[in-house]
């Protein structure tokens, strides 16, 4: 059995996101969509407890919304959280044929986060990371 990553929303909360029931497949697309979180906040500083999880309930309201704003703008682009969808408009396969590129672009965080992902962790006050020397 593949195991999953840690997920900031469960199926029910992404449920109550979308406004419907939540995709076959929630878990681990909710479980791809907080790597993507992960990723986009490699420099963000909070507290958090010794498992890593979030201690301000601010912070972790943010996450949660964050990944299910992920999912949400996943969904409608037909993607399966892989990143495929949406990084080709014309595909085939024998014998093999690509066209275009059709997907936004990373961002500096060279992950390519939903528009309304992105304005979730800007409000919390967890993107753009800093840096701090010591």
């Amino acid at each position: 059995m593949m195991r999953m990553g840690r997920a900031y929303a469960t199926p029910e909360q992404l449920a109550a996101w979308i406004g419907e029931p939540a995709p076959e497949g929630a878990e681990r697309l909710l479980a791809r969509a907080s790597e993507d979180i992960d990723s986009a906040l490699l420099t963000a500083v909070y507290p958090v407890d010794e498992d890593g999880d979030p201690l301000d309930e601010r912070i972790r309201a943010a996450l949660r919304d964050a990944v299910c704003a992920q999912v949400e703008c996943q969904l409608a682009a037909g993607d399966d959280g892989t990143g495929a969808a949406g990084q080709w408009d014309s595909v085939s396969i024998g014998p093999v044929s690509l066209s275009g590129r059709a997907g936004r672009s990373a961002g500096s965080s060279g992950v390519d986060l939903a528009p309304r992902a992105d304005r979730v962790l800007r409000r919390a006050g967890l993107e753009p990371g800093r840096v701090f020397a010591w």
